[in-house]
């Protein structure tokens, strides 16, 4: 895999996981009532989960990869549409304004909160599809092993995603405290959509 190949890959991964979604929302809502530590064991918990997606979309990618070149071209152009939707959303978002970081009263159980983010992730059907949209565009079938490749984006993405999300635990009560937590959320998700339309369409210029 070239490195600039890594380098795109990173700040793809990188601008998807700043945006303020459920995810975020659940890291915030367990920093606030569980204070940091709360918002630490919800982030290393949908870490984990991340992982498991890893491996799942390694398999049943491997499989689409080996069986059919067009189903394989099929699966990546279907990836670059969602993609792009997800960036469209992203833009219309910051354009409509409105923080998403909002969280929700009631205390929960620390000693769960793990456990909880590990379930929370691995079975929502979204981050799923995301796995299976989302590291087929940076695989280069002729280039080494297609397995190898698949484990290294999702390693890096999962180990990308666990870092936001410590980070959002760590600033997430200053930030909802912050008068200015809904322009801040706003220039996340319009540079975060911007860069997602941009690779989609770097995606559908390149293939044949």
């Amino acid at each position: 895999m070239e490195l600039h190949t890594l380098l795109l890959f990173a700040l793809a991964s990188l601008s998807i996981n700043l945006i303020p979604g459920p995810d975020v929302i659940y890291i915030v809502s367990n920093t606030m009532q569980g204070k940091m530590l709360g918002g630490m064991k919800a982030a290393l918990g949908l870490g984990v989960g991340y992982f498991v997606h890893t491996l799942a979309a390694v398999l049943g990618l491997s499989a689409i990869i080996l069986s059919s070149a067009l189903a394989f071209t099929l699966v990546k152009w279907c990836g670059a549409l969602y993609l792009l939707y997800l960036g469209f959303m992203s833009l219309k978002s910051m354009w409509q304004g409105g923080t998403k970081l909002t969280v929700t009263s009631g205390a929960k159980r620390q000693s769960s909160v793990f456990k909880q983010g590990v379930i929370v992730s691995v079975l929502n059907p979204k981050v799923a599809l995301f796995f299976l949209s989302f590291l087929p565009q940076f695989i280069d079938s002729t280039a080494g092993s297609v397995n190898n490749q698949l484990l290294v984006l999702g390693f890096c993405f999962s180990g990308l995603a666990t870092v936001c999300n410590i980070t959002y635990a760590l600033v997430g009560s200053w930030l909802l405290s912050s008068a200015k937590a809904n322009r801040y959320s706003r220039i996340i998700e319009g540079v975060s959509g911007v860069l997602l339309i941009g690779l989609a369409g770097k995606i559908a210029l390149s293939q044949k």
